[in-house]
């Protein structure tokens, strides 16, 4: 996209959240359920198509560019993000990167346009961080496959048509190379949906259990084409989507300080506005720091993925960084609106619940350290300066 239709774009968009969306804020707390015609609002900007290319039907932004889309979605409630974010990421960028080109011709521009929802079942009751040791098995029976398991934590799962699935084809192999992926339709047989998760934040964006119980696949379902290709289809589509969740979590680290300078503006204590005090201004000046940081972290990050360079150590820093983060801002933006920040009229008190869990999706924290650390092993044993 060239640049000017881009900022077209991040422009309307913006308006889109900040005339439209801020406001159902509360309504979508309370009702759990983001409104239908947020969804047709979505499709008709393309934002279900950002990262799928034009011939099928979607925008074909690079990563440089997404982002920039991502920070403005960032301001308002993760909710809404959540509604097209596994259509722009883990949901369908594994067909996009490894699939055949019967499934891009299939299922791409169904994505792109909305009319199908796209979640990515890899995590289960015991396979979290460790996701090469899942247990979802799929045993090929002539032209198809019987997937038997459980899938936890799914993203959209209650709204999908399609479920991007890891399963294990190999039981004598116990590693990543014995996962393999499949395209399950939500209609399958055998296939079914947990009740929604009652979770601490982020009401309004969905998660539920999966359960497959002999549930068949076509042989043409496997992404690829081919066996053991799916732990690597997984981890090359998490670089991605971490540089995308850590643009999120800057956009919303914004919104709170935004929140943040309009309160300490009117509250008043001590005869004066407590945006007077310098122990509030030095958490701003933090918060406004870190936010700074974060975004360029991600803006020279993204522009050397969308280069065609491996970045899989600087997606681990973003979103570690972006998401330990954006929990520093909310928790200086409940301290600075004092008791206010406890209440739930407030925006940062929901704003502090929602951003908890960008910390734990898309790899934990933890799991970032490993990833980073391990690089930089393997760089210093290769002789290569970080």
């Amino acid at each position: 996209m060239d640049k000017d239709t881009l900022e077209q774009t991040r422009l309307t968009l913006r308006r889109f959240v900040r005339e439209r969306l801020v406001p159902l804020e509360k309504q979508v707390a309370d009702d759990d359920k983001v409104p239908d015609e947020i969804r047709r609002g979505f499709a008709e900007m393309g934002l279900f198509g950002i990262s799928i290319p034009e011939e099928y039907g979607g925008l074909g932004l690079d990563l440089a560019e997404e982002v920039e889309l991502i920070f403005e979605m960032g301001w308002t409630s993760p909710a809404f993000r959540s509604m097209f974010g596994s259509n722009v990421g883990i949901g369908s960028q594994g067909i996009l990167i490894d699939g055949t080109p019967e499934q891009k011709e299939t299922w791409l521009p169904r994505l792109a346009s909305g009319e199908v929802i796209a979640s990515f079942a890899l995590t289960e009751p015991d396979a979290g961080s460790d996701a090469a040791s899942l247990r979802t098995r799929a045993e090929r029976q002539g032209d198809h496959y019987v997937i038997n398991g459980a899938k936890r934590y799914i993203t959209n799962a209650p709204h999908a048509g399609i479920f991007t699935l890891m399963a294990r084809t190999d039981p004598n192999n116990k590693g990543a190379g014995g996962i393999t992926a499949f395209i399950v339709e939500a209609n399958s047989p055998g296939l079914s949906i947990g009740k929604p998760d009652k979770k601490m934040g982020q009401r309004g964006a969905h998660t539920a259990d999966v359960v497959f119980d002999n549930v068949k696949v076509p042989v043409a379902n496997v992404i690829g084409g081919k066996e053991g290709q799916g732990f690597k289809t997984a981890m090359k589509v998490l670089d991605r989507g971490r540089l995308h969740i850590a643009a999120l979590c800057v956009g919303a680290a914004e919104r709170l300080i935004h929140e943040s300078v309009a309160y300490a503006r009117e509250r008043k204590q001590f005869g004066q506005p407590i945006a007077e005090f310098q122990l509030v201004q030095a958490m701003l000046a933090d918060s406004r720091t870190e936010a700074y940081a974060a975004r360029c972290m991600i803006r020279e990050a993204a522009g050397r993925y969308a280069a065609g360079e491996n970045v899989s150590m600087e997606a681990s820093c973003c979103k570690y960084y972006a998401s330990e983060m954006v929990g520093r801002v909310a928790d200086r933006a409940v301290q600075i609106h004092g008791g206010a920040g406890y209440m739930q009229e407030y925006a940062v008190e929901r704003f502090y619940r929602d951003v908890r869990l960008f910390r734990l999706y898309e790899g934990t924290s933890q799991i970032q350290q490993i990833v980073i650390a391990r690089q930089m092993l393997r760089q210093a044993e290769a002789g290569i300066e970080g």
